[in-house]
């Protein structure tokens, strides 16, 4: 807590002048581009490796990056309607990550069925357990795969996909190396986002 207000005070002294035109335009109402799905780990910073600045994501965290498939409900699958019918969000986005803590407690016990909010939770990444690639990282990129295959359950996630009005990422991002990937989708590879791949990434991407 003592960092997090040492930050603020720094912001305060060094920051606030530059930014504070940034934020009265956006007190007038967001508008992002993206809604982004995110791991709540702590080492997950979008806005570091992304270099997104305020407005330009919608972003809601939960352990594991999970969006429930329908008809589930939830803090998680209504910020995914409020992205879509009231911000009109052009892309959504799940990003998954190295060393997930979510996604070593389902290795580590894949057939739980506990009552726990945990377990619960849980139960909507068990698709993407595989047995002969047990690997925490290996698990955490076929969760990404599993969450897309979610999202596109949900009705209007569809019709806005088949109209060409949304369109679905996958990101994966190594903490060690600090190295973020795309999902290329047919295919189910990982590519490393660097200027040849990002361009290729941008050429199929509309404004």
């Amino acid at each position: 807590m003592k960092k997090l207000i040492h930050g603020i005070m720094e912001f305060h002294r060094t920051r606030q002048a530059e930014v504070r035109e940034v934020f009265a335009d956006l007190a007038l109402g967001q508008k992002p581009d993206a809604f982004f799905i995110a791991c709540s780990d702590s080492r997950v910073a979008v806005n570091v490796f992304a270099s997104t600045n305020p407005g330009d994501l919608f972003v809601i965290r939960n352990l594991g990056n999970i969006m429930p498939p329908s008809p589930d409900s939830g803090s998680a699958v209504a910020a995914l309607e409020f992205a879509l019918e009231s911000l009109k969000v052009k892309h959504v986005i799940v990003c998954g990550h190295s060393d997930c803590g979510a996604m070593r407690a389902l290795a580590g016990n894949p057939e739980a069925h506990g009552t726990s909010p945990l377990a619960l939770w849980l139960r909507h990444a068990k698709g993407a357990v595989n047995a002969i690639h047990p690997e925490v990282d290996t698990l955490s990129k076929r969760n990404i795969v599993l969450q897309l295959e979610n999202l596109r359950s949900h009705p209007r996630v569809q019709e806005l996909e088949a109209a060409g009005k949304l369109k679905l990422h996958g990101i994966w991002f190594n903490i060690r190396e600090a190295n973020v990937y795309y999902l290329e989708q047919p295919g189910q590879n990982y590519v490393l986002i660097d200027d040849v791949e990002g361009g290729k990434i941008l050429t199929h991407l509309d404004d």
